[in-house]
């Protein structure tokens, strides 16, 4: 089964960004399950378009089906069928030390958030954190983009 193993750290400095490449624009809403047990995300990025089914995680694992769609599904479905506002992101890709990570900076509800994350091929996987990552995030759900969209930054408490 397919699946994602991801951590994710909220980023304290902008001194990635003399690694970062030039970004993307990302939009993405959500299609949520009555069970709790999945999410399906609509995401445009850049000129591409896809449709992304995502399980419950345990610890940093979660599976996940993602398919490329025709872009102009994509926007319907944005507009018709999902059940919460869009994200929307600038999502840039920072290589440190031997390891790829994104660094996503949020837009309109959830501007001022900014969030690190770097996918491994096991919860055991060693990486060096860099600098510029701060507190990690992985397992507070509010951090999920799915919530996030329901619930979007702006909108929390300190």
């Amino acid at each position: 089964m397919p699946q994602e193993i991801e951590r994710k750290f909220l980023v304290k400095s902008e001194s990635w960004k003399k690694h970062a490449d030039s970004g993307e624009h990302f939009r993405q809403s959500f299609i949520y399950s009555r069970s709790g047990k999945s999410v399906v995300r609509i995401r445009i990025a850049g000129e591409q378009a896809y449709i992304t089914l995502k399980g419950k995680p345990v610890n940093f694992t979660r599976p996940e089906f993602e398919y490329p769609i025709p872009l102009a599904d994509a926007r319907q479905m944005l507009e018709n069928l999902c059940d919460s506002a869009a994200v929307e992101k600038t999502r840039y890709e920072v290589k440190y030390h031997d390891k790829f990570w994104v660094v996503d900076v949020f837009e309109g509800g959830n501007a001022g958030l900014v969030m690190a994350e770097i996918e491994l091929g096991s919860e055991t996987e060693q990486f060096d954190l860099p600098p510029w990552a701060g507190q990690e995030v992985t397992a507070d759900v509010r951090y999920c983009n799915s919530n996030l969209a329901q619930r979007p930054y702006s909108t929390w408490q300190s």
